[in-house]
């Protein structure tokens, strides 16, 4: 049993939905208006609860629904060396090559759910007042963390963003179409996090935690390039915490909830809280022919320094034995590795969504004590990373060094297709070397524009070209 459900509010008689003119102030369109709704406590964490389900995202084929964390790997995974389409079709396809469009609907679909994220997490602040003295400040560190959490993954795909720290009207537009500086975005998500990590406990795993503020804000100063110091003890709380690697790789992902983990998002198999995104991993099953393939490139990585993490990576399709399949999140199970189905039907998946775990938490333990240098030998490091390859099978490093190549590389095996390869070679600052060289492989176009995904198009028409586009598109 998951320590939380997620729920769809509208079963309560709440619905978030985007106001045609601005999704970044959407209205309530139900019975309920949210100037009189929230009266109590116990009305202000269906709010708290609401958040979650707007990171989680609606399982459907809707274009006009938020889908957020359910496109995420189109433009995390896909825009790396890690994964592809099968077939080269589509506006997936973009991804791939590094041909993204502003007018791209997936682009456009992530922007609008995590933004939707936003509001949610701000009306439940700017309702703070009818929580009770013993719980509101809990409450408000939920939600700021939840706020930090939409900003950190926004700010580092799409660049300069309108920052929105409060409930706006669709009149406000110098807020909804004016873009502010990456710092003064990460003054909020540092700001938010920091609340977090004060006012919260370890009592969740699908929901904020104190640990998971620490680790985001870990990783926060990591992408920014400075405090390594601050960075190194947030990990290290983290690390006294009382989570631990899971003996088995594979119990990881297969046995949810586990110690390993610090922060899921959460999804129940064969309802309104399931997801797709694992079913259009495999062939032809959801919406697509296929996508989030392995390339060869990661492959051979995986083969030479996976360890037994190999067989719960990747796996030939059997459709299609040219072509190699994430196991990670398999919906459907593999009799073959012990791993059982989610749910009876695969497009309506229960495997929940991992965005921090324990192993992630030792690699920046390492990042941060190498402090942006080239390598380190200093024992505290030394010990995280070899806990994380012991795991894997692998013998000790007997140099008594790690490099930050090695580092990188002990990340992308460790951390395959779960959405951090390009954000970790951009804040190792490799992405240019190492996708420039990979594109020119695979017949792509990279650039370092392509780092930034456009504006989404739509929102620059409806700003009236108030809004400016990235550089490249």
């Amino acid at each position: 049993m998951k320590s939380i459900k997620i729920m769809f509010l509208f079963i309560l008689g709440i619905s978030f939905s985007s106001c045609e003119k601005d999704f970044l102030s959407p209205q309530l369109e139900s019975l309920v208006n949210a100037d009189i709704y929230y009266n109590n406590e116990a009305e202000l964490l269906t709010g708290v609860i609401n958040m979650y389900d707007g990171i989680q995202g609606v399982n459907s084929t809707s274009s006009n629904d938020y889908h957020a964390l359910q496109v995420e790997f189109y433009l995390t995974e896909m825009r790396s060396d890690n994964t592809r389409t099968k077939s080269s079709e589509g506006e997936a396809a973009q991804f791939e090559n590094y041909s993204v469009e502003a007018t791209n609907g997936i682009v456009e679909d992530y922007y609008r759910s995590f933004y939707n994220v936003i509001f949610r997490a701000n009306v439940v602040l700017e309702n703070l007042n009818v929580a009770s003295d013993a719980n509101r400040a809990s409450i408000e560190a939920e939600a700021k963390f939840v706020r930090a959490y939409a900003y950190f993954n926004l700010v580092r795909l799409y660049g300069d963003i309108p920052l929105i720290d409060r409930v706006i009207s669709s009149a406000d537009t110098d807020l909804s179409f004016t873009r502010v500086d990456t710092a003064t975005i990460y003054n909020l998500i540092v700001s938010d996090l920091t609340t977090a990590i004060d006012g919260l406990d370890n009592a969740y795993i699908t929901r904020a935690s104190k640990a998971a503020a620490q680790a985001l804000l870990a990783k926060v100063y990591l992408t920014q390039g400075t405090n390594y110091t601050l960075a190194q003890g947030l990990c290290e709380e983290v690390m006294s915490s009382g989570f631990a690697l899971e003996p088995n790789f594979k119990d990881v992902f297969f046995n949810e909830l586990n110690n390993e983990i610090i922060f899921a998002i959460g999804y129940i198999g064969d309802g309104l809280d399931s997801q797709n995104f694992s079913a259009e991993w495999l062939n032809a099953v959801g919406r697509t022919s296929g996508v989030n393939y392995t390339t060869q490139d990661v492959r051979d990585v995986l083969d030479a320094l996976g360890g037994n993490r190999v067989p719960y990576s990747y796996r030939v399709d059997t459709e299609q034995p040219t072509q190699f399949q994430v196991v990670k999140y398999i919906p459907d199970g593999d009799d073959s590795l012990g791993i059982a189905a989610t749910s009876s039907d695969p497009t309506k998946a229960g495997n929940d969504w991992i965005v921090l775990r324990y192993a992630d938490v030792l690699l920046m333990h390492v990042e941060a004590i190498m402090a942006g240098g080239n390598s380190t030998s200093v024992q505290a490091a030394l010990d995280s990373f070899e806990l994380v390859r012991l795991r894997a099978g692998l013998l000790a490093d007997d140099d008594g060094m790690i490099t930050k190549q090695e580092l990188l590389d002990e990340r992308r095996v460790e951390l395959a297709f779960e959405n951090h390869r390009l954000f970790d070679l951009v804040r190792f600052g490799e992405a240019q070397n190492v996708l420039s060289t990979f594109s020119a492989a695979t017949g792509g176009s990279f650039n370092s524009s392509d780092l930034l995904l456009p504006i989404p198009q739509r929102e620059i028409n409806l700003s009236n070209g108030a809004l400016s586009q990235n550089p490249g598109y």
